[in-house]
């Protein structure tokens, strides 16, 4: 099993992704077997064509030459995803593959087809070059009402038609207050991964978004969410062990 913790510190995003560079034992060459990657969520930004290919334009002159496409022949190759909203995606890919730089969708529905008006299918997002999509992120969770089993069949859905989920799970400044957040993200990857198989789990990565740190102004420092990660993942791992 391999879990790999996202890095985002790309533009418009604001997400708590933290790489985890805590010692650990026999789990250390699984959880680092993979490149790393850093990930950028656009959100709602920005609001027309134009700036969405500018700003492409802009990460491909600042990352070009330090980011690579995946290659498994060099480990220090980092991973950039971008995560542009739905009608951006295509023309943005256009943009920033030559430089290395993937691609995503920030959210889907887990249905193939049918009539549900305003929704997204996986397949039609992986047919315009995306090869991640968010699942789980806080704010569909909150704004959208995204509950666990909703989550549970997107991570499925993504997994079945060959991309790679960014499962997002964190806690509420409340649920910090009370010192429970390690029950809290221990509940979302139980019920998020639920039927999710050890050979899957190689596709999926983890995302510790703490909601507190997220357009408030106070901060997870990187010790406190590398001791954070390595425990939820020695957790997660004699869980599905």
């Amino acid at each position: 099993m391999k879990l790999i913790v996202a890095l985002s510190a790309l533009f418009a995003s604001t997400n708590a992704f933290v790489n985890n560079n805590a010692a650990f034992t026999r789990s250390n060459t699984q959880i680092f077997a993979r490149q790393p990657i850093m990930a950028g969520n656009w959100k709602m930004n920005p609001t027309v064509e134009e700036e969405a290919l500018d700003l492409g334009a802009d990460l491909t002159d600042k990352l070009g030459e330090e980011t690579c496409a995946v290659d498994l022949e060099n480990e220090m190759c980092t991973e950039v995803v971008i995560f542009p909203p739905f009608p951006f995606i295509a023309k943005v890919k256009d943009v920033v593959e030559e430089a290395g730089i993937t691609v995503g969708a920030q959210s889907m529905f887990f249905e193939d087809s049918g009539a549900y008006t305003g929704a997204v299918a996986a397949s039609m997002v992986k047919s315009v070059g995306c090869e991640y999509i968010l699942c789980g992120h806080s704010e569909r969770r909150t704004l959208f009402n995204d509950d666990d089993d909703a989550i549970n069949k997107k991570v499925k859905k993504v997994l079945d038609c060959g991309m790679k989920p960014i499962l997002c799970i964190g806690e509420t400044k409340k649920e910090y207050d009370l010192n429970i957040k390690y029950e809290v993200c221990n509940m979302q990857l139980s019920n998020d991964l639920r039927g999710v198989t050890k050979e899957q789990m190689k596709d999926v990565v983890i995302a510790y978004e703490p909601v507190w740190a997220i357009g408030t102004g106070l901060v997870c420092g990187a010790e406190e969410a590398s001791k954070y990660i390595s425990i939820q993942y020695f957790a997660f791992y004699s869980y599905i062990m």
